[in-house]
């Protein structure tokens, strides 16, 4: 670990090394980029730290079936498909978002890394290459996916202490109560995950509970202090059980999977009632889409609509088929009036844009994305999709700069440079030319410190 090995990571190279995984971890086929699961799981993660009255963490889905959650430096947690899926109510799931945030708050990990066995450090140094070869600019596909991969093992070996635990259990029992889930959830997460460890044990299951140990004390202290707390009364919100279905869906990789991911969907739609129905016809339409059989989709969202239930979801969905028939004219109407329903919903507003792009009205599509960046200014997609419409409109220089916002809020800087070089190569205007100078100028300086702060693991 070098100079950083004898102190506890300063917050400001915890959050470098962050924000370094992370922009590799992107480009690891595990990571879902999908706007419905990560504005789901990031407003659960800001609803539950701003009960802790702490900063806001970035919450990220990986398509994985184990049930396991994992904390990066500088405020990540990543949240496994199959932790949502075999979660039954919204609380259990933010019991576990909760904790992990408790670890982050309590500086576990940032400590964790720079206290740990040689192992850890040995892979942290893996890491720290990997990062820096791709701030020189020669990082690839397979650097991306090894940094993800080693961040999370560098989390299994942390090993935090029984006091850690016990720290994030409290500070995650806290914050439930504080914003509104019931703590009662996380007494029935803790004994759903005891219950797949054992059941898994020796066959590669119970992952969280192989990283997170589940001692008797553990669950004795949680349940008294959860009995010792008022009742709560919680409805869950229906896009936890559309965001649910979706994954169950997103983390079936093969054909096997699918089928019995269709066979589990189907069952719900038969014992289930009310949202949850509906979500489980929401889920056989999702599947149908990817499938491409695009009548059996919109059979299956009519039977998702059929008691009267709408959702973005439901409304995100039927604008993609439309598209995918063709339809071009109907999924914009459909799009415009799902957002103008729902306008916080940022994938409503993304289909908006998507449509009208496919409807060759990029004028429009910008001018929508413009709004959408005033009201989300830290989304990546939204400048990656304005880039393409300005592409279209003919304004190569104005594309090359929005592409450049893309990369340095996705981590990846020394390609935001070259998108930046390539904007000034593109205009003889004097002050455009300045102002891509200075910020050329200033995403170099970043670079440097990132790479002076990760040479401290060589």
């Amino acid at each position: 670990m070098g100079s950083a090995s004898s102190a506890e990571l300063s917050p400001a190279l915890e959050k470098t090394l962050g924000d370094a995984i992370m922009e590799q971890g992107r480009r690891d086929p595990t990571y879902i980029d999908d706007p419905d699961v990560s504005q789901y799981l990031n407003d659960m993660g800001r609803k539950l730290s701003g009960a802790a009255g702490s900063a806001a963490v970035d919450v990220f889905g990986v398509r994985d079936p184990s049930i396991n959650a994992f904390a990066l430096p500088g405020g990540y947690v990543g949240i496994n498909s199959g932790l949502v899926v075999a979660s039954t109510n919204e609380s259990q799931l933010a019991s576990v978002v909760a904790h992990e945030i408790g670890h982050v708050n309590q500086r576990h990990v940032a400590r964790g890394m720079t206290q740990s066995n040689q192992s850890s450090h040995i892979a942290m140094a893996s890491i720290a290459g990997a990062l820096l070869a791709a701030l020189a600019g020669a990082g690839d596909l397979a650097a991306g996916v090894a940094a993800f991969g080693q961040a999370a093992a560098v989390d299994r070996q942390l090993g935090f202490s029984r006091m850690a635990e016990q720290e994030a259990d409290r500070a995650g029992v806290e914050m439930l109560r504080r914003a509104g889930y019931d703590p009662v959830g996380m007494v029935q997460m803790f004994e759903r995950l005891g219950n797949a460890s054992r059941l898994n044990e020796g066959a590669g299951g119970g992952s969280y509970a192989s990283t997170h140990p589940l001692s008797i004390q553990r669950m004795s202290d949680i349940e008294n202090r959860v009995r010792a707390l008022p009742p709560v009364r919680r409805n869950d919100t229906d896009a936890y059980w559309f965001v649910r279905a979706k994954l169950r869906v997103i983390q079936s990789r093969d054909s096997l999977a699918l089928r019995n991911t269709e066979a589990v969907l189907r069952q719900d739609t038969l014992s289930a009632a009310g949202v949850p129905k509906a979500a489980a016809w929401y889920g056989l339409a999702y599947l149908s889409w990817q499938r491409k059989d695009l009548d059996e989709a919109a059979k299956a969202l009519q039977n998702a609509r059929a008691d009267g239930i709408y959702s973005p979801q439901i409304a995100g969905l039927e604008a993609e088929i439309a598209l995918s028939r063709g339809e071009n004219q109907k999924a914009v109407d459909t799009a415009i009036k799902a957002f103008e329903r729902w306008p916080g919903n940022q994938a409503l507003g993304m289909v908006v844009a998507r449509t009208l792009q496919a409807d060759n009205q990029p004028e429009k599509a910008v001018q929508v994305l413009t709004g959408l960046i005033k009201k989300w200014p830290d989304e990546p997609r939204f400048y990656q999709m304005q880039a393409l419409s300005l592409e279209r409109m003919g304004r190569p220089v104005q594309a090359r700069r929005a592409m450049a916002v893309f990369y340095e809020k996705t981590g990846a800087l020394p390609t935001a440079v070259s998108q930046l070089q390539q904007a000034r190569g593109m205009t003889q205007d004097f002050y455009v030319q300045s102002e891509l100078d200075v910020e050329i100028r200033t995403l170099q300086e970043r670079v440097r410190r990132n790479r002076e702060l990760l040479e401290q693991f060589r």
